[in-house]
């Protein structure tokens, strides 16, 4: 088989419908669109989310909270995924994305205290919770913040 010789399977692709082309197509004259009324007419419907003229739906529920546009976003894993390093390693969020533990680092990384930690580390992260200091510091290991 050779590149100019592709072609799709039998049978898997189908045909648009034509509409509009004729009263022979089975779609000519108003083209699907039914008789009369603001959906048949050229440019005719509704805007998103109108209902008729009744109160939409979203002004009817109540508003609440907002959003910190200067939020920092920190992706968090717990002290016990570390126990996949050997002693002594130094932990970076880039060690830890090249191992696949976390993907897409956004403002850094925070290590929480969830499970135990066997190995002596020296983690670097952005934020550290207490407890996960504790452990890390307890195994042996150090922590850095970056």
């Amino acid at each position: 088989m050779k590149l100019h010789e592709l072609r799709p399977a039998e049978g898997s692709r189908k045909a648009p419908k034509r509409v509009g082309r004729g009263t022979g197509s089975g779609l000519g004259r108003n083209a699907g669109k039914g008789e009369k009324g603001q959906k048949s007419r050229s440019g005719g419907g509704v805007r998103l989310g109108f209902e008729g003229g009744q109160m939409p739906l979203y002004r009817r529920l109540p508003k609440r909270g907002f959003t910190n546009i200067f939020a920092k976003k920190f992706v968090a894993i717990n002290i016990d995924r570390l126990n996949m390093f050997e002693n002594g390693t130094v932990v970076t969020p880039e060690l830890l994305m090249e191992k696949g533990v976390i993907g897409k680092v956004y403002d850094g990384v925070k290590i929480l205290g969830n499970g135990d930690l066997e190995k002596n580390l020296t983690v670097k992260a952005a934020k550290f919770s207490k407890a996960a200091a504790e452990k890390i510091e307890a195994a042996g290991g150090k922590v850095e913040v970056i």
